[in-house]
């Protein structure tokens, strides 16, 4: 598999930081992706479980699918999310695992953090926290969670095999993880995966989906399983380079061998 990433990865995660605090704090502004309840709703996102949260905790939501959807967490479960932002999807953990359960969100945008915390504050949740932290090394014990899952982040990562071995060793043996994220239909050319704007557009830094199956396998994973296409930018700002790379986002469900 060619993993030659074509640009430096402390400079796209400068960049990814950038556009993501804009994201916190300004979440009602133009981007080149959907955000918010319209998204969540685009998505499908069960709308009962979305209007009981508070704006706050879903106006910052950019994410491209929904990783709960082959395989929704259960009580009792301990849950990971890669690349949390304002902490949507851990909202959403934390009603399934319930008191008994836990949710650490991790991100490296500070705005995000912040925003993430006081809003878990706020809504009085107490089985959920957020850390800082890349992706690449993750700030998490060996086998703490029954389940990793992100939604649209790890494209936006330069090394994918070291993200993956860090969900595998982060899981418990038979644990799974569950990720949205943009697949590829068309061969990008070496100026496009040199253009970190188109990184950042969630474009460059898609796989086709069988590269995707095959990092998985690549870190341990087996029983790996693939959901429908959603086209999460049609309509957005970032609907011409999607539809220019034949790009659509897919939920993938994979298992850590026992």
């Amino acid at each position: 598999m060619n993993q030659n990433i074509g640009v430096d990865p402390e400079a796209l995660r400068a960049d990814v930081r950038d556009k993501y605090k804009e994201v916190a704090t300004n979440p009602h502004g133009a981007f080149h992706f959907h955000t918010g309840r319209p998204l969540a709703a685009l998505l499908g996102y069960d709308p009962v479980v979305v209007d009981a949260l508070p704006d706050r905790a879903v106006e910052s939501f950019a994410g491209v699918g929904n990783p709960h959807s082959l395989r929704p967490p259960v009580a009792c479960e301990h849950v990971v999310d890669l690349g949390s932002g304002g902490g949507f999807d851990c909202f959403i953990a934390a009603r399934e695992v319930g008191p008994s359960g836990g949710v650490i969100g991790v991100d490296m945008t500070p705005e995000m953090l912040a925003k993430s915390r006081r809003t878990a504050t706020d809504l009085g949740l107490t089985n959920v926290e957020f850390r800082t932290g890349i992706l690449e090394e993750l700030p998490v014990d060996d086998g703490w969670a029954d389940m990793v899952i992100s939604n649209g982040v790890i494209n936006l990562c330069a090394d994918k095999t070291a993200v993956f071995a860090q969900a595998y060793r982060a899981l418990k043996p038979g644990g799974i993880i569950q990720f949205a994220d943009i697949a590829n239909g068309v061969q990008l050319p070496e100026q496009a995966v040199c253009s970190i704007e188109l990184w950042t557009g969630c474009i460059a830094g898609g796989r086709p989906v069988d590269e995707w199956c095959a990092l998985l396998g690549g870190a341990g994973f087996d029983e790996i399983s693939v959901g429908p296409a959603v086209d999460a930018f049609g309509g957005s700002g970032g609907e011409e380079n999607a539809r220019a790379f034949d790009v659509f986002a897919h939920v993938f469900l994979a298992t850590k061998c026992a």
